[in-house]
């Protein structure tokens, strides 16, 4: 089995797993969250979105998220900008990394960003270049690159495409999001393969939702194709407000348990991370998703 030696995981639960809660959760509990995540060694940790307060209200505050949490050397903080507007709200609140994210559909992106994908590329290539001025780093993500809540499959080419945009435009990175967590292994490789085409494959992340089950086998498919960057969301939370039953993320702990059993490093400490897990999720007063968590939760009861 060929796989790399070392991966990425970006966590992404205090933005994209708290986005989905049917209440916002206050500023001083996601930075408690974001600072205990960022101890346990994660190298990069979504604080935020600068979106519309009205469409996305669980991320009014993240002005005063980004301000209040810790700085810790060798960690990046990034903020999701769908515009210019939230781009420099994001510089005007300190970000140093943002996220823009585009969709492999029409229909998903009307419905999640109010407008076409040609639109939403050209909104993003002035967000870019804004960034390129500032000195300021760009991730892209690509939304439903398997299947689409309101299109069904979506074609490897599609996907490849959009990826290709992203990462013209100037994203140093590009995530790839299986955003209803409908995929299997094997059309998650011809996914990758179709996009390792268009753009080098150390630029590629993968973003799996775990709806079916199957978001550990996908993405150790896409580690075996030389993928190297990870999303998860700690105790599995998270969804997508616009991609109606859609589970939560695939949970950072379950993910970290898979890596330190291949031996791939990843400078993570899984016990760190559940302890996180086990905060958060006791302010969500319910367990975490998480079946390595669970486990450890039981392994150190007394």
């Amino acid at each position: 089995m060929r796989i790399p030696q070392a991966v990425q995981v970006v966590e992404v639960g205090p933005r994209d797993g708290l986005q989905n809660e049917a209440k916002p959760i206050p500023a001083a509990i996601r930075i408690a969250l974001i600072d205990r995540l960022a101890a346990a060694g994660l190298p990069a940790v979504e604080v935020g979105s600068f979106v519309s307060g009205r469409r996305v209200p669980q991320m009014a505050d993240t002005a005063a998220v980004l301000a209040g949490i810790a700085s810790r050397p060798g960690v990046r903080f990034p903020v999701l900008t769908p515009n210019l507007e939230g781009f420099r709200a994001a510089v005007d609140a300190g970000a140093k990394e943002i996220a823009v994210f585009a969709a492999a559909t029409e229909t998903f992106c009307r419905r999640n960003l109010n407008c076409s994908i040609d639109e939403s590329l050209a909104r993003y290539a002035a967000v870019c270049a804004a960034a390129r001025a500032h000195d300021v780093t760009v991730r892209g993500y690509v939304s439903c690159v398997l299947d689409c809540p309101y299109e069904g499959a979506v074609a490897p080419q599609a996907v490849a495409g959009i990826a290709r945009a992203l990462y013209d435009l100037g994203c140093r990175e590009v995530s790839l999001g299986d955003t209803i967590g409908t995929g299997t292994p094997g059309r998650a490789v011809a996914m990758i393969d179709a996009v390792a085409e268009q753009v080098p494959v150390s630029a590629l992340a993968v973003h799996f939702h775990d709806t079916y089950g199957q978001a550990l086998a996908n993405i150790l498919a896409c580690l075996e194709r030389g993928v190297a960057v990870v999303d998860a969301s700690v105790a599995g939370l998270g969804g997508c407000p616009f991609a109606p039953g859609a589970a939560g993320n695939v949970a950072t702990e379950d993910v970290l348990y898979m890596l330190d059993g291949l031996g791939v490093g990843t400078g993570v400490d899984l016990a760190a991370v559940a302890e996180a897990g086990r905060f958060i999720c006791a302010v969500l007063e319910r367990a975490p998703a998480s079946k390595a968590a669970q486990a450890l939760a039981a392994h150190c009861r007394p």
